[in-house]
């Protein structure tokens, strides 16, 4: 069983820097993609916003909202995700999320990454993060 558990959320003033870590067990698949997603009170689920995703072939892809600001990266000896987040701004304030998704070997040329949380079957419980101007 897939199980992904974040943390690294705090609470920092507007400038400040967090890393955000995830760790990643039970995973099966050699092809899978990895993404943080942000949850802001009153969006559903359905409505997170990806931030960054991380294929397993190491190809990322940045929302417009966090490019240049936050980092994605895969330690996969250690079986952790991490988002290290600088600048931080006020709208930076939500609970983080972390995903997955695996493809087993008949799927062919699966694309790696993504930033729609419909693309991702896997969800962490989340950590919140506070940036206070």
């Amino acid at each position: 069983q897939i199980q992904l558990v974040e943390s690294g959320g705090d609470s920092v003033q507007a400038g400040g820097s967090l890393r955000l870590s995830c760790a990643v067990s039970g995973y099966t698949y050699s092809r899978y993609r990895l993404g943080w997603f942000r949850q802001t009170p009153g969006h559903e689920r359905e409505e997170r916003e990806g931030l960054a995703s991380i294929g397993s072939d190491g190809t990322t892809r940045y929302a417009d909202s966090v490019k240049g600001r936050f980092t994605i990266s895969h330690d996969g000896a250690e079986k952790t995700l991490y988002l290290q987040m600088n600048n931080l701004k006020p709208d930076d304030n939500a609970m983080y999320y972390c995903a997955s998704h695996g493809f087993p070997s008949w799927v062919k040329a699966p694309s790696l990454t993504s930033l729609s949380s419909a693309d991702f079957s896997n969800w962490g419980q989340g950590t919140q993060v506070t940036v206070s101007s």
